[in-house]
């Protein structure tokens, strides 16, 4: 979930922080989100600054916020920056502690799920127009992180041991620490270029990582949802609708195989632009 958007809102969120677009960490009906997701996050859907909109005159309404907008943008990046932090805190405390990371998912549940579902207002600044990017596409990226945290590891309990969720807990923690301390220094116009570096290298190793961590622990939630019938819906009832939970998990899981290819490169692509000034040219759909 939380590695496949990231590009896909990069375009228009990178363009409006005054960066090249940068590839952006998994559900719209199924893992589509999920793939969508990482890919707008590298982009720099979610907080971002947006230069670029009001060069454009897309966005008369940051024009009128100005200040306010910017304020408040700074603020909500410092505080998911801090809450990410605080995260990477806990869990790398008790590893230490315990020396384990059976009881890691718990320990850590609330403070993952209040900051993954905070970051809903990130779709409200698309919708008022103070960040320039899709409200779709935003709204797909989040959408599936919390799917992934709220339909799959917080309902099925028994898969919150598997070292799966260990992988995709990491493979966010950094993505998400690093992507938005990329978004303040932006908005404060002080970039330093560690910062934008990690930002368009640490996805190379932590996007493969997050898609693997999240396809696994699926996968090792398939079992629990077949048995339990989870979230299904069975025939007859007086709607005369079906829904099979398990199989909706197998088509977002099949989903990965078409998207994942695509998105990783139009990263790598992003990062040649920024990085290293090429200039590329992608076809139009």
């Amino acid at each position: 979930m939380g590695s496949l958007t990231e590009a896909a809102a990069g375009a228009s969120a990178a363009r409006s922080a005054g960066t090249p677009p940068t590839p952006l960490p998994l559900s719209c009906t199924s893992r589509v989100c999920a793939v969508t997701m990482a890919f707008s996050e590298e982009d720099g859907t979610n907080g971002g600054s947006s230069e670029a909109s009001e060069e454009r005159g897309a966005t008369g309404k940051r024009r009128r916020l100005g200040f306010l907008a910017t304020t408040w943008l700074i603020f909500y990046n410092i505080a998911m920056t801090a809450g990410w932090l605080v995260l990477a805190i806990a869990m790398v405390r008790f590893y230490m502690e315990k020396g384990t990371h059976r009881g890691l998912y718990k320990s850590i549940q609330k403070t993952l799920k209040f900051f993954q579902t905070f970051a809903l207002l990130e779709i409200v600044h698309c919708l008022i127009g103070i960040v320039p990017t899709s409200v779709l596409v935003t709204g797909v990226q989040v959408s599936s992180r919390i799917f992934m945290v709220w339909l799959v590891t917080h309902s099925i309990k028994p898969i919150q041991n598997e070292e799966s969720v260990v992988l995709f807990l990491v493979a966010w923690t950094v993505t998400e620490i690093t992507r938005y301390s990329f978004y303040t220094f932006n908005l404060l116009d002080h970039l330093p270029y560690f910062i934008k570096w990690a930002r368009y290298n640490f996805f190379i190793i932590l996007y493969p990582v997050g898609v693997a961590g999240e396809l696994l622990t699926i996968y090792a939630a398939l079992p629990y949802v077949k048995k339990s019938g989870m979230f299904s819906i069975r025939l007859p009832n007086k709607y005369n609708v079906s829904f099979d939970y398990y199989y909706f998990l197998l088509i977002t899981m099949a989903s990965y195989i078409p998207l994942f290819p695509q998105l990783y490169f139009h990263m790598l692509r992003q990062r040649r632009k920024v990085l290293h000034g090429e200039v590329i040219v992608e076809k139009d759909d």
